[in-house]
C-alpha cells in the first residue's frame, strides 16, 4: 500500500524566474510502500514530512545558480537526484549538472537517443533487464558483451541501450530507493570486442554510471570472465571509486558463488536459476512502447524550459559557464564526461 498523507502532495504549478513563465507540473503522490518509506528514511535520510521542502530547496538552487539550464523541475524528477545523493542538496545539484554535462560531452551517444534507434543492440541480446527483483527489491540489468558483433554496429550503440534502460528503470520510485544490480556475463568475449573498449570509452561510461546518473548501483556481478577480463578491469579500475570497486564480485564459472549474491528464483535457467529461459524480448518491448517519451526527452529541440529534458544552455558562452563556474556555495561542475 502506497504512502498516503498530505505531505506527499506537491503544488499543482510552479513559478519560474525564466521569462515569467509558469511551469505546470503534475501533483506528486508518493508510490512507495510503508516498508520502502521506512527504508528511504533509514538509508537515504528521506523524511516524508520534509520531502517537498527538500525538493523546493533543490529547485531554488537550480534557478539561482543555473538559471539557463533547461531541465525538468517537477517534484518527481528532482527526487531522483535527492535520493541518489541521500538528500544532500549540494551533491544532488552536482549530480544534476553532471547529468546534463554528460549529454553535452558525448553527442554520439545522446543524439537521437530513442529505443527504435538502438533496436539492433537490443535485438542482439547484449542487454536486458530480468523480470524479477532480488530479495532486496533491486532490478537486475543483465549485460552480455559476448553477444555484440562489432562489425554489426559501433560500441556506442551498446552504451545507448544501457542509458535508455537506466532512464526507464529510474522512473520507478522503488528502484530509486532500492537501486539496481548488474549481472555481466563475459562468455564469448574475445579480442574483437575488448579491443573496442579502451580508456576513452571506459572513462565516459563510468563517468555516467558513477557520477552522472541518479541511480544507485548496489552490486556488479561478473560471471564467465575470460583471462582477457583482467586487462579490461585494469582499464576500468583507475576511474572507479573505492566503494564501487568493493561492489564488484567476480564469480568465474562458479554458479554457486553467483547464487550467493543473486537468488536462483530471480535468475533464468542459463545461470542456474528457476525463472525460466532468458527472455530479451519483453524488456525490448517495454522500451519500444516508451518511444514517444524518449523522443520528447532526447530528440526534440527548441522547446521551452518547462518541457525540455535536453538541459543544454542557450548558447556556447552559457555552456562554458555551466561547465566551469564555481559558485560560492561550493558546487563545482566537474566534467566527468568531457
Amino acid at each position: 500500500m502506497a504512502e498516503s498523507n498530505e505531505t506527499s502532495l506537491g503544488s499543482s504549478s510552479l513559478s519560474t524566474p525564466l521569462d515569467g513563465h509558469l511551469a505546470t507540473q503534475q501533483i506528486y503522490v508518493c508510490s512507495l510502500s510503508p516498508d520502502l518509506v521506512l527504508k528511504a528514511r533509514e538509508e537515504l535520510q528521506e523524511k516524508p514530512e520534509w520531502r517537498l521542502r527538500d525538493v523546493q530547496a533543490l529547485r531554488d538552487m537550480i534557478w539561482k545558480e543555473y538559471p539557463h539550464l533547461k531541465t525538468r523541475v517537477d517534484d518527481a524528477f528532482l527526487l531522483r537526484f535527492l535520493r541518489a545523493r541521500k538528500f544532500d542538496y549540494d551533491r544532488a545539484l552536482q549530480l544534476l549538472v553532471n547529468y546534463y554535462s554528460c549529454r553535452k560531452g558525448w553527442p554520439e551517444v545522446f543524439k537521437d537517443l530513442r529505443p527504435s534507434a538502438v533496436k539492433p543492440a537490443l535485438d542482439s541480446g547484449f542487454l536486458t533487464v530480468l523480470p524479477h527483483t532480488d530479495t532486496e527489491g533491486r532490478r537486475i540489468v543483465c549485460i552480455r558483451p559476448g553477444h555484440w558483433v562489432p562489425r554489426d554496429y559501433p560500441i556506442t550503440e551498446n552504451v545507448r541501450s544501457i542509458y535508455l534502460s537506466l532512464e526507464k528503470l529510474v522512473e520507478s520510485e522503488e528502484t530509486q530507493v532500492n537501486g539496481i544490480v548488474i549481472l555481466a556475463d563475459y562468455n564469448g568475449v574475445g579480442l574483437s570486442q575488448a579491443s573496442h573498449f579502451g580508456p576513452f570509452i571506459a572513462k565516459k561510461v563510468i563517468g555516467i554510471l558513477q557520477d552522472g546518473f541518479p541511480i544507485r548501483i548496489k552490486a556488479v556481478n561478473i560471471i564467465n570472465e575470460p583471462r582477457i577480463f583482467k586487462g579490461i578491469f585494469a582499464i576500468l579500475k583507475p576511474f572507479l571509486k573505492e566503494k564501487i570497486v568493493k561492489r564488484f564480485f567476480l564469480h568465474g564459472s562458479d554458479l554457486n558463488s553467483l547464487h550467493n549474491n543473486i537468488p536462483k528464483a530471480t535468475l533464468p535457467e542459463e545461470y542456474g536459476g528457476t525463472a525460466g529461459k532468458l527472455d530479451i524480448s519483453t524488456w525490448s518491448e517495454i522500451l519500444m512502447n516508451s518511444e514517444d517519451d524518449f523522443v520528447e526527452a532526447f530528440c526534440q529541440s527548441h522547446v521551452t524550459r518547462e518541457g525540455s529534458l535536453q538541459g543544454f544552455p542557450i548558447d556556447d558562452m552559457e555552456s562554458d559557464a555551466l561547465q566551469f563556474e564555481e559558485p560560492g556555495r561550493g558546487v563545482k561542475s566537474q566534467l566527468y564526461c568531457y
